[in-house]
């Protein structure tokens, strides 16, 4: 669990679609809840129950008025999967696509490092790593959830967004394909995103009027600190009388971080990861039930505080056409910049290089 001592702050509160969240009302893991009345922040972990805390106090975010972050140096940081591990890994999953059981598997290590005591001048609390990844990494979807008695204290810089929704539209914009360039985009890149976003449409078209699943963007580049993404949407209209709780039902946890078809690449994951990937690939975002809206993002590029350590995760999709060194090189891009952030270097990524 968090030790109060090295989590930072005590009081619960939420930085989430741009709003400061406090005054905690109440905490549930009843995602029907997100359909009743309120604004609140949603943790879902990858793996363990759900928790959506309601606030009473909202308000646009303001910057950090604290100290600096300290984090941990980046020699300090372990791996669930050393670079051996990973490459065995990603062999055996090919077998696993030769044998024609999977078509594609994220792949992930968490990595851990030991909190630092913070020195005079910083600050060990997790909204002051918030406001140190808003400054060195900003994202469409960042996120930071302090809720002490519930174990919870997360950071988040995902450039994902996992399910969103405005009245009864909902939609999906996964993440699949990443370079350091813009031109740097292979054909192993684009089938990845391809075979998620049918997945994505599978799995939107279970809670969906018949006929309303779409695809308004397909391949789109974005750039991000250090790397660029290939992005698509996918969209569509919720049947009457479904809700928050059957849309998360039905489309996690993501495809993005879990690979096709869904059910095998999880028996997958869970035969090759040696540990939990926690709140990693999970979601973390804002629903706001009052006008039905909110925006839940995929929890990667997160960081989160437990048993005085610091946790971060990273990983890829591998398909028949990833090469073990390959997709353990693009794990390493994944997390280098972020890592220097969280270490407590302000240099923006351009500067600290590859």
């Amino acid at each position: 669990m968090v030790s109060p001592g090295r989590s930072g702050g005590s009081e619960p509160l939420a930085v989430v679609g741009g709003r400061l969240c406090t005054g905690l009302r109440d905490v549930t893991a009843d995602l029907a809840a997100l359909d009743s009345s309120g604004f609140w922040a949603v943790v879902l972990p990858f793996d363990g129950e759900p928790v959506c805390a309601r606030f009473d106090q909202v308000r646009p975010a303001v910057a950090w008025p604290g100290r600096p972050w300290r984090g941990p140096a980046v020699q300090d940081w372990s791996s669930s999967l050393d670079r051996a591990g990973f490459c065995d890994g990603v062999d055996a999953i090919r077998e696993h696509i030769a044998a024609g059981e999977v078509y594609q598997v994220n792949l992930t290590r968490v990595l851990r490092a030991p909190l630092p005591a913070p020195t005079a001048g910083t600050s060990g609390d997790v909204a002051a790593l918030g406001a140190a990844l808003a400054a060195g990494n900003p994202a469409p979807f960042s996120a930071v959830v302090r809720l002490p008695d519930q174990g919870v204290c997360i950071a988040s810089a995902s450039p994902e967004r996992f399910l969103s929704r405005r009245d009864d539209v909902v939609w999906s914009s996964p993440i699949k394909g990443t370079a350091a360039t813009a031109d740097g985009f292979g054909a192993k890149d684009r089938a990845e995103n391809v075979m998620i976003v049918d997945l994505v449409r599978n799995d939107l078209g279970r809670v969906c009027e018949w006929g309303s699943v779409e695809v308004p963007a397909l391949l789109a580049v974005e750039e991000h600190p250090g790397l660029c993404h290939l992005v698509s949407t996918v969209r569509g209209r919720l049947r009457p009388g479904l809700g928050w709780a059957e849309a998360v039902a039905a489309t996690f946890p993501p495809g993005s971080v879990t690979g096709a078809p869904k059910l095998a690449a999880l028996g997958v994951i869970d035969r090759l990861e040696p540990v939990s990937r926690r709140h990693y690939c999970g979601a973390v975002g804002w629903v706001d039930a009052d006008r039905r809206a909110g925006d839940l993002n995929v929890a990667i590029r997160t960081f989160w505080i437990e048993d005085d350590h610091l946790h971060f995760g990273t990983g890829g999709g591998i398909t028949w056409d990833s090469t073990p060194e390959g997709e353990w090189a693009e794990t390493e891009l994944k997390a280098r910049h972020l890592l220097r952030v969280a270490a407590g270097d302000r240099r923006p990524a351009e500067r600290i290089g590859a």
